[in-house]
């Protein structure tokens, strides 16, 4: 078991390797990003990327307080499903009202690689990979679409 600081410092060396694994790339439109706080730019919808012992994890979540319109947002997005899977090369989990442990509701759209552990150093190349595709594959479809997606909450 990893004490406080030593998981610290594990986690700074891997979210390191993987901003230069994928500082070379680009948004869909050309634009640097730091893809690990990618920037949706709609309130109460977030990108997030998770790795642990049971996989490496790329989740869209949405997290609008007001049901109704996360109803709304999330049935729009049930729409553009078959165009984000093609986009994606993966089907992806499309949860719906999930609850956080600090007690909100909210949607999620998630993408998982089961076969590896954050902890298995060995895996780590793998976990970029799949994090890498991944997000670059969410971004061509986010770019497409976002307007889209702003638009439906004016």
């Amino acid at each position: 078991m990893l004490s406080k600081e030593e998981r610290r410092e594990y986690n700074q060396l891997f979210w390191d390797g993987f901003k230069k694994e994928m500082r070379r790339h680009n948004t869909q439109h050309r634009r640097a990003i730091n893809w690990l706080k990618y920037p949706t730019d709609i309130k109460h919808t977030y990108l997030r990327l998770h790795c642990d012992n049971t996989g490496a994890y790329l989740n869209f979540d949405v997290q609008f307080k007001d049901e109704g319109i996360r109803d709304i947002f999330w049935e729009q997005l049930t729409e553009l499903k078959q165009v984000m899977e093609n986009a994606t090369g993966d089907q992806g989990r499309w949860l719906r009202n999930q609850t956080a442990t600090e007690g909100f509701v909210f949607d999620r759209i998630q993408w998982v690689n089961h076969d590896v552990n954050y902890y298995t150093q060995e895996d780590w190349p793998v976990i970029y990979q799949f994090l890498k595709e991944r997000l670059l594959a969410f971004d061509c479809f986010y770019q497409e679409f976002k307007d889209v997606l702003i638009l439906l909450l004016d």
